[in-house]
């Protein structure tokens, strides 16, 4: 997977925008102003998902590629190396799950803006 392949599977979720708010290089994505995912457009080889705390152990143990996440909280957020161990299927897996995360938390009327989209 590249970065533009990545940049359209998350633009393509309802609600979601891209920033780079930290810097040049660092580019994030939000739902609804909530971010899900960071990841370097300049050197491509890692993307920050936010992931339930259970299942981000269980991912750390099963897949290299999988680590807790750098400047991140490391309960909530793992690190996520491409082309590794771990298919383009399963990063993409782990996206929507980061998404879903944020989109479950939201207030309801964000929700049901979301919704509207």
């Amino acid at each position: 997977m590249n970065i533009e392949e990545f940049r359209d599977y998350c633009l393509a979720k309802p609600g979601v925008t891209e920033s780079f708010p930290f810097d040049e290089s660092t580019l994030v994505f939000k739902v609804m102003e909530k971010v899900f995912a960071l990841t370097n457009v300049d050197n491509f080889v890692s993307i920050n998902l936010k992931c339930d705390p259970a299942w981000a152990v269980e991912l750390r143990d099963q897949y290299e590629s999988v680590r807790p996440g750098f400047h991140m909280n490391k309960k909530h957020w793992n690190t996520v190396f491409v082309d590794m161990d771990s298919s383009d299927q399963q990063v993409l897996k782990m996206t929507d799950h980061s998404y879903q995360l944020i989109v479950d938390k939201l207030p309801k009327r964000l929700k049901e803006e979301l919704a509207n989209l």
